[in-house]
């Protein structure tokens, strides 16, 4: 499943849902007229203006709402950094508590530099697969495409590492894997950018201390739970 939304901070409405359902294959595009103005930010990812979607039904009482009331009650959600998503469906009252999320699965399984689906759509060769696909990035059935390919990846890699063959208990593994924090190696941003967190834990435990504080004192759905996890982690030792 994937998403493209009025904006990227907490008010965020939908504009466009996509998803496959794996056991059918059925698949759901639908843009939607938002209750808020897209903003330019939201435009200039997904291309998706007002006017595209002035005389659209709304999300609250399309069929595509109802439809994926029913399917979140015996199915597991897959989305690519998935809290995002599901913050934006809980705006519209959806509540979807059974969820993969393939970033956080990725972060625990890949070595990466980046994340990010158009990032590892090529560094793991997903491309390669795509040749026959009309795939436009950030266009939410194209993000599902790749999903789909990123997934299936991931499951394959879960199953050769924790040697877990039976499909159910290599989901359970990919959802308890979402539910766990990575311990995060180097920084990536400030002044000790490139140095390892164990590194600047010996040299300048403040700083750690400092930006513990920072990010924790910020609102809980906007803390990086990654970082929070990995200063606590060192400050606590």
């Amino acid at each position: 499943l994937d998403t493209e939304t009025t904006s990227v901070d907490e008010s965020a409405r939908l504009v466009q849902l996509a998803y496959k359902q794996s056991s059918t294959q059925k698949t759901v595009n639908q843009l939607f007229k938002p209750p808020l103005e897209i903003s330019y930010g939201a435009m200039a990812v997904s291309h998706i203006t007002n006017e595209m979607v002035e005389n659209k039904n709304s999300f609250e009482s399309s069929k595509e709402k109802k439809e994926l009331e029913e399917l979140i009650k015996d199915n597991i959600v897959v989305a690519h950094n998935a809290p995002f998503d599901i913050g934006v469906l809980n705006n519209e009252g959806i509540n979807i508590t059974n969820y993969i999320d393939t970033l956080r699965v990725a972060q625990h399984l890949i070595e990466s530099e980046k994340y990010n689906m158009q990032y590892l759509r090529y560094s793991l060769g997903i491309y390669k697969k795509l040749y026959n696909e009309n795939i436009t990035a950030h266009d939410a059935l194209g993000d599902v495409i790749i999903l789909e390919k990123l997934f299936l990846m991931l499951f394959e890699k879960v199953k050769g590492k924790f040697n877990i063959q039976d499909e159910k208990e290599v989901l359970k593994k990919m959802i308890e894997l979402t539910n766990t924090p990575i311990l995060i190696k180097l920084f990536t941003f400030g002044k000790h950018k490139g140095k390892s967190f164990e590194e600047v834990n010996q040299t300048d435990r403040d700083y750690l201390d400092w930006l513990y504080k920072s990010e924790t004192q910020k609102p809980e759905t906007q803390q990086d739970e990654n970082l929070v996890f990995t200063l606590k982690h060192y400050l606590d030792n």
